[in-house]
């Protein structure tokens, strides 16, 4: 399976997937958290955590998910640092 990188820290606002690919977020520094909205998550889950160095990949978007924008908020060791959002582009 095709995956996209995020590197925590160096954080892109943005990343764009296509329905056959998943998103990978890492964070050498701190314990990771991120957050979908649940009323509005492209994935099987809404929350992804991870113990530091450990990556979080988020799985191929649910089947039948509309292409689009979804938003979601990051945490490293408990303190919000930022938002972020990945649109799925259609086939």
């Amino acid at each position: 399976m095709a995956e996209k990188l995020v590197l925590v820290g160096v954080i892109p606002e943005i990343v764009v997937i296509a329905p056959d690919e998943q998103v990978v977020w890492l964070s050498d520094t701190g314990n990771l958290k991120l957050q979908f909205d649940p009323n509005r998550c492209p994935f099987q889950s809404n929350v992804f955590q991870a113990p530091p160095g450990r990556q979080l990949q988020s799985g191929p978007p649910r089947p039948g998910i509309n292409p689009g924008a979804y938003k979601y908020r990051i945490w490293l060791n408990d303190q919000p640092i930022g938002n972020g959002e990945v649109i799925i582009r259609e086939k």
